[in-house]
């Protein structure tokens, strides 16, 4: 295992701010885990970097994921249980199994991002996420110095949330995850424009293939590209309410978009509430919100981690004082 001193970030984070980690390492093997858990410095794990904000320089050691690999465990007539290493491109593994037409996971095409980013987040778009595909993560336990596999009940997965976001937070070097992926794929096309855009495609018959690139499509017109400008996709969960409240507002804002999530509560879309307010497109320097979509913050070249912070407060407090409603970040800050 090589330790490198005073490694610049920038290039290891979607959003582009450019922080200096203490100590790097690169992890391409178990004993390189093993070796760096054994330091005797705090360890942060960096997977894609795509769904962090780095607001200081991080001390201790950044451990970058790069564990690849990936192997079918078993079959059956309907089912792949397919292992996949966790510094597997997660998009790279959407086409793989797309292409060998094995559904499950292609509504979460073109999601940034590393496999074990994955069942941290709980990731999902367009109806799908995936917790309804995982069977198993396994992780090296960095205080126990023990590898630990977990079945999908035991990750308490959530709407982008699980137990690594909790109890083991900062503990857990995921190594690998098992999913269950479907020859006999039942496609969601319900959510958001799968359907008008498969349609402009001209496809007939859905296939997984099709249904990632319909994705890949509204994704690609809707979102800005990392490559290009800095950002983290989603910067808040759209929140829940209570009915009541969503109720009491409905008069002001006949016209507020929802989704039912159960007869007491109701998901609304974090882009509209942040549109209302005015921030669609807003920019303070280099930091700043998407044109095209309200939920992305924006860094358009060399905006400071605190700067995006701040004002991603100021959209908090703007969205709480007009709807009476707290918008939580989906971002995890250094």
């Amino acid at each position: 295992m090589l330790l490198q001193q005073n490694i610049h970030l920038k290039p290891f984070n979607t959003f582009g701010i450019d922080e200096v980690a203490e100590y790097f390492a690169t992890i391409s093997d178990l004993d390189d885990l093993q070796d760096v858990a054994d330091l005797p410095y705090k360890l942060q794990v960096l997977g894609g970097g795509s769904n962090i904000l780095l607001t200081a320089p991080v001390q201790g050691v950044v451990a970058h994921n790069a564990l690849k690999g990936h192997s079918v465990l078993r079959e059956d007539a309907h089912n792949v249980w397919l292992q996949v290493q966790a510094g597997e491109v997660w998009h790279d593994l959407v086409l793989y199994a797309t292409g060998m037409g094995w559904g499950g996971i292609e509504n979460l095409a073109l999601i940034p991002g590393t496999v074990g980013a994955a069942p941290i987040q709980n990731i999902g778009a367009y109806g799908a996420e995936v917790r309804e595909v995982l069977e198993e993560v396994t992780f090296y336990h960095l205080q126990d110095k023990t590898f630990v596999t977990y079945g999908n009940a035991d990750c308490r997965f959530g709407y982008r949330d699980s137990v690594f976001k909790h109890e083991l937070r900062g503990r857990a070097f995921i190594t690998s995850v098992v999913l269950r992926l479907s020859k006999q794929p039942v496609f969601n096309t319900s959510y958001g424009a799968i359907e008008q855009e498969l349609a402009a495609m001209d496809v007939q018959t859905p296939t997984v293939q099709a249904i990632a690139q319909a994705v890949m499509n509204i994704r690609s017109s809707k979102l800005p590209d990392p490559r290009v400008t800095g950002n983290a996709g989603s910067f808040f969960k759209n929140p829940t309410v209570p009915r009541a409240q969503y109720e009491a507002l409905l008069p002001a804002y006949p016209s507020m978009p929802h989704f039912v999530v159960s007869d007491s509560m109701v998901k609304i879309p974090a882009a509209w509430l942040i549109e209302q307010c005015g921030w669609k497109g807003h920019r303070r320097g280099d930091a700043g919100v998407h044109t095209r979509q309200a939920l992305v913050l924006v860094n358009y070249g060399g905006a400071k981690g605190r700067e995006v912070w701040e004002l991603s407060g100021e959209i908090v407090a703007s969205v709480a004082g007009k709807f009476g409603i707290e918008l939580e970040r989906e971002v995890q800050v250094w």
